[in-house]
């Protein structure tokens, strides 16, 4: 599938942090690579020097191609307002986009829509990973660690071959003279910039290597089973459920088929589009396709019924690192791109989890609000807010809407 651009919007995309900041990774290790290797260790008057330029060369372009599609072809959303054919009871109903979530669908925040099977939302692409594109993105995974290895080798032979008669080992120093004459010259003199920008190159070859080929075997392992990011976590929740309350119960992940190879087939294609059309998948022969949704619905009944009623008690502005909240609530702020949400006293917060310093949780809105899809959650400091009684209205509410829920799931 070729990068399209479907309007100009999409070229923002670029205008992040991410994006910068991995693409003047690849720049600096690729135009480095290619630099060193044609001035000062293997020139292209060689056979094993042009074939080391178009290896470079070809990283390059390899890893740019998966990068910009995983950015550009993105995850594949589903339609607003999507409603399926047959019953909704056991899909969740999204507010923002005003239809309904399709199996292995989520709502991301930072796109505003509901993704097709998401894994994550990935700053360094800006933009999620999930049912269209995970397969570039996975390559992309793959792809960087290999080219930045070569690189890596071509930085350190480099330094190697350059400095080898430059240095002096005594017993107490290393001096090393950059200035004195080598017996063949290159085509120009490896000088201390030279020597800095090669050092430096090789440091962001190395930390990427290491970075992203980690991250690379954690896809891999999620692929291999046929699973999300997100949905292992579903997964995990789903056995502490069933362990807290002793139901009993059998969960059996919905969408792994068993063999290894036609799970990796579900991602990786000849034809470079993955299987299906991200609302009906293929899944094990003792589950149907409303087996995780009608899990999530119970995870979320339960969620509701464990939450925990506060009122806030100090204003909070929503800052990231509030020093004004304390030297520990500064230093121990929750390393997620998750959102803060700004408090002001007498406001109610139901909070599902949360640290010593920090609680995650949903704001209690008004009827106007919730009817127009609003919902504020987030984190929040802890001393901002105290524990209080349950309002009688607030826990009626609650038990009736889990119950209509958990009569659903059955």
């Amino acid at each position: 599938m070729p990068v399209v651009f479907i309007n100009l919007h999409e070229v923002r995309r670029l205008c992040h942090w991410g994006p910068v900041i991995a693409l003047t990774v690849i720049a600096v290790c690729s135009s480095m690579a290619i630099l060193d290797s044609i001035i000062w260790y293997w020139p292209l008057d060689t056979t094993g020097g042009s074939f080391n330029f178009i290896m470079l060369i070809n990283w390059s372009v390899l890893i740019l191609y998966n990068y910009f599609n995983a950015m550009f072809v993105g995850p594949g959303y589903i339609p607003l307002g999507w409603k399926p054919e047959e019953d909704t009871k056991y899909l969740q109903f999204c507010r923002m986009c005003q239809g309904y979530k399709a199996p292995r669908s989520h709502h991301c925040r930072k796109c505003n829509r509901c993704v097709m099977k998401m894994d994550h939302h990935c700053p360094w692409i800006n933009n999620c990973c999930g049912h269209q594109n995970h397969a570039y993105f996975t390559s992309f995974l793959l792809l960087a660690p290999l080219g930045c290895s070569h690189a890596a080798f071509i930085f350190i032979m480099t330094m190697y071959t350059q400095l080898y008669e430059r240095i002096s080992f005594g017993w107490s120093t290393v001096k090393i003279d950059m200035s004195a004459v080598r017996r063949f010259q290159p085509i120009m003199p490896f000088s201390v910039p030279a020597f800095a920008a090669t050092l430096f190159a090789l440091g962001l070859a190395l930390g990427t290597t290491i970075a992203v080929g980690m991250l690379f075997f954690i896809q891999m392992k999620v692929i291999l089973r046929n699973k999300t990011s997100v949905e292992a976590w579903i997964e995990e929740k789903a056995k502490d459920r069933i362990q807290y309350y002793q139901t009993g119960e059998e969960f059996i992940f919905p969408y792994d088929l068993g063999r290894r190879w036609e799970n990796f087939k579900q991602v990786f294609t000849w034809s470079g589009s993955p299987e299906g059309d991200g609302i009906q998948w293929p899944i094990h022969a003792k589950c149907h396709q409303h087996t995780l949704t009608i899990e999530q619905l119970k995870q979320k009944a339960d969620k509701r019924v464990r939450s925990i009623q506060y009122r806030v008690v100090e204003d909070y502005n929503g800052a990231c690192c509030p020093l004004s909240k304390g030297l520990n609530t500064f230093f121990r702020t929750p390393c997620t791109e998750e959102p803060r949400i700004g408090l002001h006293k007498g406001e109610t917060i139901l909070a599902t989890r949360g640290t010593k310093w920090w609680m995650y949780g949903d704001k209690v809105l008004d009827d106007e609000q919730t009817k127009a899809g609003a919902r504020l959650r987030g984190w929040f400091p802890r001393r901002c807010v105290e524990k209080c009684h349950y309002d009688t209205a607030v826990t009626s509410a609650m038990t009736s809407e889990t119950s209509s829920e958990e009569k659903k799931v059955k």
